[in-house]
């Protein structure tokens, strides 16, 4: 299993209790959801956006979509933002496999907004860094892991 160093550090010098969830290689929210028998309402992910400002970590459940046509998060926000280019991933998320973003806005740097349909869930997974792994903490640790991120309602489910 493979924890990313940046996402290892941090939970470490944070004290923030996880564990890990090891599953079959998976590309995908679903398929990883399905993998691991869980909800994809308790599985988050982080979508990197971007601005005139620099990059925003969107945080919703895997289940979820961004509701970035509508202008919702943009008024949140009080900023233009888009989807960062696929391209740009691997420069912010440097320790991490293409595709699979932990969710960890302050371990690289990042602004963040969590979606609060989240805050709904007592066990929250999220990628680890590869396609092979999941972080698995309680609500608690997890709010402690976003606890600098702008709250709202941003998506919508699937």
């Amino acid at each position: 299993m493979a924890l990313a160093p940046s996402l290892q550090k941090y939970l470490s010098a944070e004290s923030i209790a996880y564990d890990l969830v090891e599953h079959r290689p998976a590309m995908s929210a679903t398929r990883i959801a399905e993998a691991c028998k869980i909800s994809g309402d308790c599985l988050v992910k982080g979508v990197l956006l971007r601005s005139r400002d620099g990059y925003l970590l969107a945080i919703l459940p895997a289940s979820y979509h961004l509701r970035l046509g509508d202008g919702t998060l943009q008024r949140m926000l009080c900023r233009d933002v888009d989807l960062a280019p696929e391209s740009e991933l691997e420069d912010v998320f440097k320790d991490c496999v293409q595709g699979a973003i932990p969710p960890a806005p302050a371990c690289y740097g990042l602004d963040a907004i969590v979606d609060e349909s989240i805050e709904a869930q007592p066990d929250i997974y999220m990628e680890a860094g590869d396609h092979e792994t999941l972080v698995h903490m309680g609500q608690v640790q997890f709010a402690q892991l976003t606890k600098d991120a702008w709250r709202g309602h941003f998506s919508a489910r699937d």
